[in-house]
C-alpha cells in the first residue's frame, strides 16, 4: 500500500461520521484506517478470562477510515501532501496556498 498521509502520533480532527468535530491522537494506522483516541467508541461483550475476571461489556475505540479525518496543524485542520526537499520526501501541510513542512 502507498505511503499514508496520517501517521501514528498525529493529532487529527474527524470531518465525517457520528464523531464529527472530535479531535484526538492517532494510536494506530492499518490498511487505510486509523484508530483515534476517544473516537469511534464501540461496546464489546467479553467473556470472563484470566485478564478480565468479570467479563461483561467493555467500551473501546474502533478503526475509522482515514478519509474521514484531517491532520491538525497549529490548531487548524489542513490537507497533507508530499514534497521532495534536500533529496528527502517530506510531509507538508497545505495552509492557505502555502506549504509548511510537518516533520
Amino acid at each position: 500500500m502507498a505511503m499514508t498521509k496520517i501517521k501514528k502520533g498525529d493529532t487529527v480532527k474527524v470531518i465525517a461520521g457520528k464523531d464529527l468535530g472530535a479531535e484526538g491522537k492517532v494510536l494506530s494506522v492499518k490498511d487505510g484506517k486509523v484508530l483515534v483516541e476517544g473516537v469511534g467508541i464501540v461496546k464489546k461483550h467479553s467473556k470472563p478470562s484470566m485478564a478480565n475476571q468479570d467479563g461483561g461489556i467493555i467500551e473501546k475505540e474502533s478503526y475509522i477510515d482515514a478519509s474521514n479525518v484531517m491532520y491538525v496543524h497549529k490548531g487548524q485542520a489542513v490537507r497533507v501532501g508530499f514534497e521532495v526537499k534536500d533529496g528527502k520526501k517530506v510531509r507538508v501541510a497545505k495552509v492557505n496556498g502555502k506549504r509548511e513542512v510537518i516533520d
